[in-house]
């Protein structure tokens, strides 16, 4: 049974997923440029080779955290449905659901584009 506590719970882990991607897709540019600049600049083949490694594992992140962030959106809407259901409709751990359901799927739809 869904609870006001962990409807805020399952808000929080959308918000800090949504974070942490958003970090991961700036490593990647940050990392991309690096990279670049390391091949323009004739690095050591060594040095380049462990650069791209890096960048390869950034770029890694970013599906991981969109297969965890579409599980908890998953999670949220079950928990805030549920929640509906029992009339619990108003309050403030509801609204900001609503708010992160909605910048989440608009998240998903931006990338999808």
């Amino acid at each position: 049974m869904a609870t006001l506590r962990s409807l805020k719970i399952k808000t929080s882990t959308c918000k800090r997923i949504v974070k942490e991607l958003h970090s991961y897709e700036k490593e990647v540019e940050r990392e991309a440029v690096k990279t670049s600049e390391m091949k323009e600049r004739g690095a050591d083949p060594y040095d380049l080779k462990q650069q791209e490694n890096v960048l390869a594992e950034s770029r890694m992140m970013i599906p991981d955290c969109h297969k965890r962030l579409e599980s908890s959106l998953a999670d949220l809407k079950g928990a805030l449905a549920e929640l509906e259901e029992l009339d619990q409709k108003e309050g403030l751990e509801m609204e900001d659901a609503r708010t992160t359901i909605t910048e989440v799927e608009k998240l998903f739809q931006t990338t999808e584009d």
